[in-house]
């Protein structure tokens, strides 16, 4: 039987135990915000960024990276869009919701005349157990079996990243995976965090940061800024990437 998680007080989240894998190359788990001084990174190129997302998880992963952006929703139907692996879903629906963005904006020759670049960021994370892909619950009742799953378990997350320049019509994109363990994560912890609702809005019901769950974390390989929907390397690259 494995260790019981009682308190709720998270412990930094540079204390979890952090293995190297080959995923994703891990950095800084999620850095202090610098609330007051949101300003773009030193020596970053010249560009105007959407990012296609209403998640406030990865608003606050962008803000963090030090950019700044506006944003759009996709409002596509994610049930529609079915792949065989986690990997493809996760891209296939961060493709439809670039191309939901794209015809909602209605812009092409005014973005493509125009000398400043824009970037379109879009994303998409799934949790994954024992093989199967779970996305958000679909009520209160499937999201605490979920995370009654999850205790003294294994779970994956997958991540998908696009990019797209939509002055020269270039598009990245990648997926990358981390992988959790868990202590036992109490009743009481699993009955506040349904009564709290989040966890009927993210893939999985998974909410790593939450000080009901992050104590029960035992290990993870990977980077916490993946595991919230945007793996801040990954998305580096791809910008770099659509600007080359």
């Amino acid at each position: 039987m494995g260790n019981v998680c009682h308190a709720i007080t998270p412990p930094p989240v540079a204390a979890l135990p952090i293995a190297r894998s080959h995923y994703c190359r891990l950095n800084a788990a999620f850095p202090k915000r610098q609330v007051a001084n949101i300003h773009k990174m030193e020596n970053a190129p010249n560009f105007k960024l959407i990012l296609g997302s209403s998640s406030i998880a990865r608003r606050t992963i962008l803000t963090d990276m030090g950019y700044e952006f506006t944003t759009m929703s996709a409002d596509i139907d994610e049930k529609g869009i079915r792949k065989g692996k986690p990997e493809d879903l996760v891209m296939a629906l961060a493709e439809a919701k670039a191309d939901a963005i794209i015809s909602k904006l209605q812009m092409g020759e005014s973005l493509e005349s125009d000398a400043t670049p824009t970037l379109l960021l879009s994303a998409d994370t799934v949790v994954v157990y024992e093989g199967i892909v779970r996305e958000k619950p679909s009520n209160k009742e499937e999201a605490r079996q979920f995370m009654k799953d999850y205790s003294n378990g294994h779970a994956s997350t997958v991540s998908s990243v696009l990019v797209s320049n939509l002055k020269t019509g270039v598009r990245r994109g990648d997926w990358d995976r981390v992988e959790i363990y868990f202590h036992t994560i109490p009743e009481e912890n699993i009955d506040k965090l349904i009564d709290e609702g989040r966890v009927l809005y993210v893939a999985g019901g998974l909410i790593i940061e939450d000080p009901l769950v992050l104590p029960c974390i035992k290990e993870m390989v990977g980077t916490t800024d993946s595991v919230m929907g945007l793996p801040k390397a990954l998305t580096e690259k791809l910008i770099k990437e659509v600007l080359a």
